[in-house]
């Protein structure tokens, strides 16, 4: 959802050769963003915050699941799924309105087609927000990633647990909790490398005043590249052939 709205934006910009604030009424410049570059600024915060929230939820569903699953079975329920995501969109949404309502400046960047919040220079009172955001999706990724380590722990047990004696084999089992096990490991990491550029770049820029436009830049692009990457990972692990592969190191390794 959010690459279909961001995108037309970036390419009406290329297309007639103008920056989003040219572009859009109300702006006469970098130092005056129009209407067009406050909400492409909202819309990226907003969409690199509502799926980390919702990441959140899925890796708590998880490792509830695993490692708790009598208070599991007895207190989620698929209303409370269900009222998950809009709850988690609305709040959101009013964090990411803030500098619309003067805390946090939205700021056009270079090249002129994308727009964020100003991650450097300013007062306390335009540094505020992004410090706030990056403390917030800071705190996400560190719940993310302990509530995955430790979904990969119950899976890790359950796979070296021995069958009873006379019990038939278990390698299929065995191999399906490995084959989870890998899966939630390769995108705890690549989610862990692609958020945290996004938050070192908002702490720099506010307490080092480090303002460098390439580098933010950089930064965002690391944190796309997770929505990206990640159902490729999946749709690719899930392939029998890959899974095969996977399962021979295993064994090698064991």
């Amino acid at each position: 959802l959010g690459k279909c709205l961001l995108s037309p934006i970036v390419l009406a910009a290329y297309a007639y050769n103008r920056s989003l604030s040219e572009l859009g009424p109300g702006g006469r410049g970098e130092d005056e963003p129009g209407v067009l570059c406050q909400l492409f600024a909202f819309l990226m915060a907003f969409f690199g915050l509502a799926p980390t929230l919702l990441l959140l939820a899925m890796a708590l569903e998880c490792w509830l699941s695993l490692g708790h699953p009598y208070f599991y079975r007895r207190h989620l329920t698929r209303r409370l799924g269900a009222t998950l995501g809009p709850a988690a969109a609305g709040l959101c949404a009013l964090f990411c309105a803030l500098p619309l309502l003067g805390f946090g400046v939205p700021m056009q960047y270079c090249p002129g087609t994308w727009c964020f919040i100003r991650m450097a220079g300013g007062g306390p009172r335009q540094l505020g927000f992004p410090v706030l955001y990056a403390s917030l999706m800071g705190l996400l990724v560190l719940a993310i990633v302990a509530c995955n380590v430790s979904s990969m722990r119950h899976l890790y047990g359950m796979a070296r647990r021995q069958p009873r004696r006379g019990a038939p084999p278990a390698a299929a089992p065995r191999m399906e909790e490995l084959d989870h096990l890998v899966l939630l490991g390769l995108m705890t990491v690549l989610f862990t490398v692609c958020s945290l550029p996004l938050i070192i770049r908002a702490y720099m820029g506010a307490f080092a005043a480090d303002f460098n436009e390439n580098a933010d830049l950089s930064a965002l692009r690391f944190l796309s590249v997770n929505s990206i990457v990640d159902p490729w990972v999946f749709i690719i692990f899930r392939t029998s052939v890959f899974r095969t592969f996977v399962r021979r190191v295993c064994r090698r390794l064991s």
